[in-house]
């Protein structure tokens, strides 16, 4: 059966690039690895939330994606660069929300 795309590929407009550091280069430096480079739904919305430590974190944008932009990883963790760079944010939260038969039908990173 086909799930309806409740992000579809129509309103990813947005270029971004989502990258985690892996490991220490030879000069020393953070190694970047992309993890997805393409288009996604971006908002720019403020909410705070609190975190594991019960520490109050400001939250600035959330982008959406269609599908899995990370098969095979547990979690995504890393930053966010956004329209080629010009903004660059961490990732707070990420998650996958699945259809009934087990794929994923979008993901979302919430990004401060």
């Amino acid at each position: 059966m086909k799930w309806p795309e409740l992000v579809p590929d129509r309103v990813c407009v947005t270029p971004i690039i989502v990258s985690r550091t892996e490991g220490i280069g030879e000069d020393g430096a953070p190694k970047e690895v992309v993890v997805f480079s393409g288009k996604c739904s971006y908002s720019e919305k403020m909410k705070q939330v609190l975190d594991a430590e019960r520490r109050l974190v400001t939250l600035s944008a959330t982008a959406l994606f269609n599908g899995d932009i990370a098969p095979g990883a547990e979690t995504i963790e890393g930053y966010a660069k956004v329209n080629g760079g010009k903004t660059e944010r961490m990732i707070f939260r990420s998650s996958r929300p699945r259809n009934p038969d087990g794929t994923v039908n979008f993901t979302q990173l919430e990004l401060m």
